[in-house]
């Protein structure tokens, strides 16, 4: 029997007004949006709709693409659209808790507004920076970032594996040049400097790790209902393990081509990608080219999703 799995788009994904359409249409994407300006204290649609500037900063884009998330999610149960396992990129892996019913949503918008400003506090923006390594063997990739950070003393490793042919490396500036230098010397042709804010899911964001484990003690987990395949494992996620995986996270790198791998392994033959934007798309596109997957991020694509 085959299955469908959600993914949720991670911080990266934001963009100006995104949802505003199903925003208007749907009652439950509204009362969402509603729920969660009242937890954080500001109107977060506002701040979709028109401040571009405090969009782009890590405390404010994170309860904005979950909250994004959890409302498309709703949307799909509302219209009883099934699905059966989940995961998430990065940020992603909190509404992937939401939708596996391990994590309430509004202990979620809490949580990540927590995250995200301890993540900010961790790599100020300039801080670091991640570039994106093409068509690169990992291995190769990972003996640069060993080789880098024992010559610049710094802190350089791979950040995300997002397809076989495309990983992050992350850290501080400086090391991360000299990983660059050094794989340009391998023969490497294509290096894709990244617009973050920080150099996330790096050995940088120890200090935000320490604060998260702190905060998770604070949250009632419940049982999942639906597996979610941890970023950090690529495996299912036991429930004894879910504080111990969200606090290596923030400073681990994310296995997502091995967590489609995963679920694919599980009978998952149809994707949905949840979330602005169809970044994840193009990543198991790349990843496995016998699967389908669709988005959903507005009226139209939900629309054909739900005919």
């Amino acid at each position: 029997m085959t299955k469908t799995g959600l993914l949720f788009a991670g911080q990266g994904a934001q963009k100006l007004g995104m949802a505003r359409d199903l925003y208007d249409n749907f009652d439950i994407v509204k009362a969402t949006y509603d729920e969660a300006s009242e937890i954080l204290g500001y109107d977060l649609r506002q701040l979709i709709d028109h401040d571009a500037d405090k969009l782009g900063e890590t405390k404010y884009t994170q309860p904005a693409i979950l909250t994004t998330s959890v409302a498309i999610l709703r949307l799909l149960d509302a219209h009883h659209i099934a699905y059966d396992v989940v995961a998430g990129l990065s940020l992603g892996e909190y509404s992937a808790l939401v939708a596996s019913g391990s994590l309430p949503f509004a202990d979620a918008v809490k949580l990540i507004a927590k995250r995200g400003q301890y993540m900010a506090e961790a790599a100020p923006t300039g801080s670091g920076k991640m570039v994106a390594v093409m068509n690169t063997a990992a291995d190769v990739i990972e003996t640069a970032c060993q080789q880098a950070s024992f010559n610049s003393k710094g802190i350089v490793s791979p950040a995300n594996y997002n397809t076989p042919g495309q990983i992050v490396i992350g850290g501080e500036v400086a090391a991360v040049d000299a990983a660059v230098e050094l794989l340009t010397a391998a023969g490497v042709k294509r290096m894709i400097p990244l617009k973050v804010s920080g150099p996330f899911h790096t050995a940088l964001l120890k200090p935000a790790s320490e604060k998260l484990a702190v905060e998770l003690e604070t949250v009632a987990f419940k049982p999942f209902e639906k597996p979610l395949i941890s970023n950090t494992t690529a495996q299912v996620m036991a429930f004894d393990d879910i504080k111990a995986l969200l606090t290596r996270q923030v400073m681990e790198p994310v296995k997502f081509y091995d967590s489609v791998e995963t679920m694919i392994s599980m009978a998952v033959t149809d994707f949905i990608e949840i979330g602005s934007g169809k970044i994840l798309s193009g990543f198991v596109k790349k990843i496995d080219k016998t699967v389908s997957i669709t988005h959903v991020e507005d009226v139209t694509t939900f629309t054909q999703l739900s005919k």
